[in-house]
C-alpha cells in the first residue's frame, strides 16, 4: 500500500454578495438562486467552525430556522436533511426547497426575524496543506486518528465524501488498495453514522471502532 498523505485544512470564509433573508419566503428565494458553494458551506462546512456548537441541528438553516424565525417544526425538518446522503447539491437544493415551500403552505403568516438576526450567506473557500505526516501501517490508523486535528478529520472524512468517488472518506479509499486484507476496517469506517456527530466526537468515534477491529483480530 501507498504511505497515507495526511492533508490538514481551514476555511478561508466570506460573503457570498447575496442580500440577507430576513424573513422565509427571502430565505426561499436566495437559496433558490445561490451558488452551489453556498449549500455546501452552510450544509457541509459547519463543523470546521468553531463558532458552531449547536448539537440539535447541523446545518445553519436549521439553527436560524430555530433561533430566529422561533419556528421548530421548519428547523427540525431542515435539520434531519443529510447533505451527504443527496447524489448533488442540486439534489440538496430541491429538497430544501421542497421543506421551505411545505412549511410555507402551512403557516398563516411568513415568519419573520427581528432587525439584525437577518440570515447572511457566506461562502467559503478550503485551504488545504500537508501536514507532513505519512501513515504506513493499517492496524496503526485508529489510535493515529485521534490525535488527528479537527481540519485533517473534516477533510479525510467529511469533505472527501463530495470528492470523486463519490460517498466515501480518504481512509476507506486507502483501505481498498488491499481491500481483502483491511475489509474488517472498511466494514467498521462504513458502520458509522456520522452526521449528527461534532468532529471532536467523530474523531472518537473513528478511533474507537478501528481500535476495536484492531483488538478483535
Amino acid at each position: 500500500m501507498t504511505p497515507f498523505e495526511v492533508k490538514d485544512c481551514t476555511l478561508l470564509v466570506r460573503m457570498s454578495g447575496l442580500p440577507p433573508a430576513a424573513n422565509l419566503r427571502e430565505l426561499r428565494e436566495r437559496i433558490a438562486g445561490c451558488g452551489e458553494n453556498v449549500l455546501f458551506h452552510h450544509y457541509c462546512e459547519t463543523p470546521l467552525r468553531t463558532t458552531f456548537d449547536n448539537p440539535d441541528y447541523r446545518n445553519d438553516f436549521a439553527v436560524w430556522a430555530k433561533l430566529y424565525l422561533g419556528d421548530r417544526v421548519l428547523a427540525e425538518r431542515l435539520g434531519i436533511l443529510d447533505p451527504y446522503a443527496f447524489r448533488s447539491l442540486e439534489e440538496l437544493r430541491a429538497a430544501t426547497l421542497e421543506v421551505i415551500d411545505e412549511r410555507l403552505s402551512e403557516s398563516v403568516m411568513v415568519p419573520w426575524a427581528r432587525p439584525g438576526d437577518e440570515f447572511s450567506f457566506m461562502e467559503a473557500t478550503t485551504i488545504v496543506f500537508d501536514s507532513g505526516i505519512r501513515l504506513n501501517q493499517p492496524a496503526r490508523l485508529g489510535a493515529f486518528i485521534r490525535k488527528m486535528s479537527n481540519g485533517s478529520v473534516y477533510f479525510h472524512f467529511l469533505e472527501a465524501l463530495r470528492r470523486p468517488p463519490f460517498g466515501k472518506d480518504d481512509f476507506t479509499a486507502w483501505l481498498m488498495e488491499d481491500e481483502e486484507a483491511n475489509r474488517p476496517y472498511i466494514q467498521a469506517l462504513a458502520s458509522i453514522d456520522f452526521y449528527f456527530h461534532s468532529l471532536p466526537h467523530l474523531r472518537r468515534e473513528i478511533g474507537r471502532v478501528l481500535n476495536e477491529v484492531k483488538v478483535a483480530k
